[in-house]
């Protein structure tokens, strides 16, 4: 039976791999950063509209699962180049499906956005 020591130290590795992942995405991905940037810019405009708790609920479950599909779409490219350095059509499908994946995430984050946000803004201009 591990110790609370042994526990606690695996958590620690998991936690500075994961840490180290999102700083490498963080690095190397234009559309990560560009991700980051635009969830920033919500936040901010959350915090100026004073948003529901349920608002914001949806917003960082949005803005998480964007970021999330972002890291995802990325590993499966990796691999892919990895694995199968060569251009191939099936690879190229996986990464189309994979970025694809990416834009309704997007796409639904707008939506969502809209939604939320919009009633907030067209009642300034009232």
């Amino acid at each position: 039976m591990p110790s609370d020591f042994q526990d606690n130290k695996k958590r620690q590795i998991g936690i500075s791999f994961a840490l180290k992942g999102i700083k490498e995405v963080i690095r190397t991905e234009i559309n990560f950063k560009v991700h980051l940037l635009i969830a920033l810019v919500v936040i901010i405009l959350g915090l100026f509209f004073q948003l529901t708790s349920i608002e914001w609920i949806l917003i960082l479950l949005t803005i998480g699962f964007v970021l999330t599909f972002e890291m995802l779409n990325t590993a499966i490219e990796r691999v892919l180049n990895y694995l199968a350095p060569e251009i191939h059509p099936v690879v190229g499908t996986i990464k189309d499906i994979s970025a694809g994946a990416v834009f309704v995430a997007a796409l639904t984050s707008i939506i969502n956005g809209l939604i939320i946000f919009l009633p907030k803004i067209i009642s300034l201009f009232q």
